[in-house]
């Protein structure tokens, strides 16, 4: 479990992050007397290779961050109030919520709902012991949309699965097209290959409204309008079917749709295609010639991209083109959105997470991305029970979540009961009727796959757990016991349930005493075909543009009132809301801002640095403007995820965002959003 380090009272531990990123480093964690000294990347594994990103690397600040909860809280002030707690004993709090639940249960045990993302992403820590938990109560079920579902939905219906190329051979590509992806920021060990690749001569194209640092590195950045990268694709389509860029022989064997596919593309010519994209006819043509010329040709597409209401067929569309020129035959070609698939034949979900606890039943499911909806609804035939308790863990729905003055106004709900499992006093916290101290990444066990890479990794506990803070798996034990849930699973411990993750083809002691273990999966996966659909063929039926929910295009009369259309990517030091309180790292980011194009703010007489109001019918966002480079003419960039409670007025970016889903996976639709700025007068 752990080696000597440089002197006799320092161990090393073997760790991973748990963070939602690609990347799922392996880490050295190197702890003298009790406490984390030193966090680096493990060198010897291979994507890790001893790097990691600003955030991570600054991990055990987050872990001993003063702020950080070390005791079980319980709200003494009303949820309109400004937020007010009193430490209480684990046992008070645990019997208060287990008699809480139960008087719930006994009406309708679907009127409880659990809330939970990706603010770990281990199989433990994760949805474990919490989903033997909830199928026991038989509560409610939450359909985790709030990321990725819709690409990955886009992906099983084209490939089968959510599958694609390794990571280390785009360092071998010719060509790399970076697709809605800030690789330097959000994805640091693909741009090490990436830039092996540069080097050795490959050309590389970024793709993304905003100029973000990955396209300053680029040799080319095309900054297409929010929402038309299905266009694009089409667009390029069209072009090698009219240069006969076109491996022939690939699409007859591997590929169903195709004639239906070819007709639609043709109708996109290269000025249909720049006047939706917003870019020039010669910037499709020579990415097309760039495309359907080079080999071994790679995409590395991003979720960022599939955060409109047609981020589903986008993702699809993309996903053909690696079909239609032949990439596929090179390990060097082809495309990655996400590798989590590979793992599929090697996970035990169901032993992990025992849905026979259910004995039958299917409870209804609640869409994370509808919650502020959600909240507030009463009871219906269509809904089922009013939703009377909410128990959030790994995530921070009340900042992350779209259109958040409807989330904040259910959270303030009398009748709801809420319990939040936190590191710290989050947006979310605040609203919360008990806040449960849970560990970070440095004080437990888990074990992780990824969507980056294909190798498992094993998180072993650096130092004992900080005051009072608990696993998720052991709260929902101690929950379980207080609950009255007898049964012997709720009794297993982590080490065991580590064990349960994996078949028998990951073993366990291996992963343990190297720290990671590599999947077998092929060099070039779909050289011969072999998707993952019933017919082992790639399926391009169906797939189409479709135009946002708000654009000049599909709504002009929204569009004259709020003519900028707005995306909201990540901070670069920030990941979604997590690391936003770490000093260090918020020191780097300064405060809330949105990037300005000079020729908008120049029409809104606005001057760089002036606070502005950002704003639509579903509210208004006070921050910074910065007028940059860095936003596309008729863009705004709102970079978040930044906590409310830091924000000017109390809001933030989500204020604005809506809770209209997407045309696959229904997920959110944050970047497909109508906005327009305003200089905020001095005395406001």
């Amino acid at each position: 479990m752990q080696s000597l380090a440089s002197s006799p009272s320092q161990t090393v531990v073997k760790g991973a992050c748990p963070h939602d990123c690609p990347d799922t480093c392996a880490l050295k964690v190197t702890v003298e007397d009790g406490r984390v000294i030193k966090i680096q990347g493990a060198a010897d594994h291979p994507s890790t290779h001893g790097a990691l990103c600003t955030k991570v690397s600054r991990y055990a600040e987050r872990t001993y961050h003063a702020e950080r909860l070390l005791t079980p809280l319980k709200r003494v002030s009303a949820k309109t109030e400004a937020p007010r707690f009193e430490p209480v004993s684990w046992a008070a709090a645990l019997a208060d919520i287990a008699a809480r639940l139960q008087a719930i249960a006994a009406r309708d045990p679907q009127a409880i709902q659990p809330y939970s993302y990706a603010g770990t992403m281990g199989q433990l820590q994760g949805e474990s012991m919490a989903a033997r938990f909830f199928n026991r109560l038989g509560a409610a079920r939450l359909d985790r949309t709030i990321c990725a579902s819709a690409g990955g939905a886009a992906l099983a219906a084209t490939y089968g699965h959510k599958l694609g190329m390794h990571l280390p051979y785009f360092a071998e590509s010719k060509l790399l097209i970076i697709w809605g992806s800030n690789s330097i920021a959000s994805n640091l060990h693909f741009w090490t290959y990436a830039n092996q690749a540069k080097r050795a001569g490959a050309k590389l194209i970024c793709i993304d409204p905003r100029k973000t640092e990955t396209a300053d590195k680029c040799h080319q950045h095309i900054a297409l309008m929010p929402g038309t990268d299905g266009a694009l694709a089409l667009g390029l389509m069209h072009e090698l079917i009219a240069h006969d860029w076109l491996d022939h022989a690939y699409l007859q064997a591997h590929v169903d749709g195709w004639d239906a596919l070819r007709a639609k593309a043709l109708q996109w010519p290269p000025e249909r295609t720049a006047e939706v994209c917003g870019i020039t006819p010669e910037e499709v043509q020579s990415l097309a010639r760039d495309y359907g010329t080079t080999q071994p040709a790679a995409i590395r597409l991003n979720y960022g991209m599939q955060r409109v209401h047609g981020g589903g067929n986008a993702v699809r569309l993309i996903a053909l083109l690696p079909c239609l020129t032949g990439a596929w035959r090179h390990r060097a070609g082809g495309l990655l959105l996400s590798s989590s698939g590979w793992f599929a034949p090697y996970k035990n979900t169901a032993a992990l997470e025992m849905p026979e606890l259910l004995n039958g039943a299917t409870p209804r499911m609640v869409n994370m991305s509808t919650i502020g909806d959600d909240l507030l609804r009463e009871a219906s035939a269509g809904f089922g029970p009013k939703i009377e308790a909410l128990i959030v863990y790994n995530s921070n729905p009340v900042a992350v979540a779209p259109e958040s003055a409807k989330v904040v106004k259910g959270f303030q709900r009398a009748d709801l009961f809420t319990v939040v499992l936190e590191h710290f006093m989050t947006d979310t916290a605040d609203l919360a009727d008990y806040v449960l101290p849970a560990t970070t990444q440095l004080e437990h066990l888990d074990v992780h796959t990824s969507y980056g890479h294909t190798d498992v990794l094993i998180n072993e506990p650096a130092i004992a757990p900080l005051g009072e803070a608990k696993p998720n798996t052991q709260i929902f034990r101690e929950l379980a016991a207080a609950m009255g849930f007898g049964e012997p699973c709720f009794s297993e411990s982590d080490e065991l349930l580590a064990r349960q993750a994996f078949t028998a083809e990951i073993d366990f002691a291996a992963l343990r005493a190297q720290g990671w273990q590599s999947l077998p999966v092929p060099e070039a996966p779909f050289a011969q075909g072999g998707f993952h659909t019933p017919n082992g063929r790639a399926q391009a039926g169906g797939a189409d543009y479709v135009a946002n929910y708000e654009s000049r295009a599909s709504n002009p009369v929204l569009a004259e009132r709020y003519p900028l259309a707005m995306i909201s990517p990540p901070a670069r030091n920030f990941l979604n809301s997590s690391f936003v309180n770490v000093k260090s790292l918020r020191d780097i980011e300064g405060e809330p801002l949105v990037e300005v194009h000079a020729d908008d703010a120049a029409a809104r007489g606005l001057a760089d640095g002036a606070m502005v109001r950002v704003f639509n019918d579903r509210g208004s966002y006070v921050c910074r403007a910065r007028i940059s480079k860095r936003a596309r003419p008729g863009v705004v960039n709102g970079l978040g995820v930044w906590w409310r409670k830091l924000g000017v007025q109390g809001t933030n970016v989500n204020e604005l965002t809506h809770q209209r889903l997407t045309d696959m996976g229904a997920a959110p639709s944050f970047y497909d959003c109508l906005v327009d700025l305003q200089t905020l007068p001095v005395d406001a």
